[in-house]
């Protein structure tokens, strides 16, 4: 008896809560939402990777923005955008059995920029240093906002280790309506953009929306001073930087890459040409990122064609120079006065003849060394390397060469940067060993 008065009673308060005016809402969430009260297990929060899953998400996140005013139907009934198209975009979801009931998409830096650039000056988040991330194309249905059903917490949670530990983001970025700017400000201490409030932003069939913005370097100490005396079940602090959950299902990665490309060619074709004709839209310098991103024989059958203006061979980019976001622990080793030093390496991009790294120490360029970089859990290698610059405001960031004596370690280093370029999906890179072999290269790149 005493569980159904509880359960009638939150049922109760997560009504009255939803009647309240914007600024309290957030602030009463907060003090009802309990994030000491695990989910059942029939909800999964995971990365939408199949064709199935990401047609459940682009649906509720037409159905809920077609409800909202932010955007007109479709004849698809999905909401699909370029971004979605990008290897550097990831869906995530919440599943309740074999429902969709909640997703929201991250987008890293790429070629194309971030939707919100389109009203929003991030200049001021550049400058910071840092990956950057726009959190996008939020839905959650409505059974599951509030009350003991209530998913937003947990996902929130899911996106910030997904952003921070598996997408290597310092900082995340996102549009939303004024009205509710207090919500994530409130809880999740995002800040507004300077430039305050935009009249019409077309990303959302032209409602008003506010930039806002959260430093997940500094959103430890800031969710500490304001949370950190609170009781378990209030405890944001705790629950985003210790607390576990259960329920999230990451997916597992060979190698130490940062990103889950999950769009294989059939896939592009389906949204983008066969159900949306989004392709069909797009400019000639889209259609140009387009071909340099995905530039592998198999995905050219379903890409849009290239202007006339523009040579193909010019448009897509070379393995050799194109560089590959990945997240690599590494030691730097070198003499100094006769004395060797170990410093301690993030490998955060990397081609086959350079890479780029975040030190322990500040270093200067011209320096020489070996470092051992983890390619993987199993998997690493040994590089002799020189420095060959320094970050523009930082000397502890680096770009390294390998030197030409490199051997079978320089070869074993682009086999797998090679693995990254031509494995088209996360699943792929799990058979990397398929395209190592260096005349599979070289006749991929003769069809070209």
């Amino acid at each position: 008896m005493n569980k159904v008065l509880h359960d009638l009673s939150e049922s109760i308060a997560g009504r009255v809560i939803g009647l309240l005016p914007r600024k309290l809402y957030a602030r009463a969430y907060g003090q009802t939402a309990r994030l000491d009260k695990p989910l059942p297990r029939e909800f999964v929060f995971k990365l939408a990777q199949t064709r199935q899953e990401l047609e459940a998400c682009f649906r509720l996140l037409h159905d809920i923005y077609v409800a909202a005013g932010y955007m007109k139907p479709d004849p698809s009934g999905m909401r699909v955008t370029l971004y979605h198209a990008l290897p550097t975009t990831s869906t995530l979801m919440c599943k309740h059995g074999d429902e969709v009931i909640g997703t929201v998409s991250l987008i890293r830096e790429n070629k194309l920029g971030f939707p919100m650039q389109s009203a929003f000056n991030l200049g001021d988040v550049f400058n910071l240093g840092g990956n950057v991330a726009e959190v996008s194309s939020l839905a959650v249905r409505k059974p599951y906002l509030r009350g003991d059903k209530s998913i937003v917490m947990p996902l929130f949670k899911f996106l910030y280790e997904y952003a921070e530990y598996r997408f290597d983001t310092r900082h995340l970025v996102f549009a939303t309506h004024p009205r509710r700017m207090s919500f994530f400000e409130d809880l999740f201490c995002f800040r507004p953009l300077r430039g305050g409030t935009v009249a019409h932003y077309d990303f959302v069939n032209g409602a008003p929306a506010v930039g806002a913005h959260l430093d997940l370097l500094e959103a430890k100490e800031t969710f500490y001073q304001k949370y950190a005396s609170l009781p378990p079940e209030r405890n944001l602090f705790y629950y985003f930087t210790a607390a576990s959950l259960p329920n999230g299902q990451f997916p597992h990665r060979r190698f130490n890459t940062t990103t889950d490309p999950v769009m294989t060619p059939e896939m592009i074709d389906y949204f983008f040409n066969k159900r949306t004709g989004l392709f069909s839209t797009l400019s000639g310098q889209q259609v140009q990122v387009l071909h340099t991103v995905y530039d592998l024989p198999e995905f050219r059958r379903c890409l849009p064609l290239l202007p006339a203006s523009m040579p193909p061979e010019k448009a897509r980019g070379r393995i050799a120079h194109r560089r590959f976001p990945v997240r690599c622990p590494a030691r730097l080793y070198i003499n100094r006065i006769g004395v060797r030093h170990t410093i301690a390496l993030t490998v955060y991009e990397c081609s086959e003849n350079i890479f780029c790294a975040h030190a322990e120490t500040p270093l200067s360029a011209g320096v020489t060394g070996e470092v051992d970089i983890d390619l993987g859990e199993d998997e690493h290698c040994k590089l002799p390397v020189e420095i060959v610059r320094l970050g523009r405001h930082s000397n502890r960031v680096i770009m390294l060469r390998l030197s030409n004596d490199a051997g079978e370690q320089g070869r074993l280093w682009r086999k797998f940067v090679r693995a990254i370029a031509y494995a088209p999906t996360g699943a792929d890179l799990e058979e990397a060993t398929r395209f190592y072999d260096e005349e599979e290269v070289v006749a991929s790149e003769v069809v070209k």
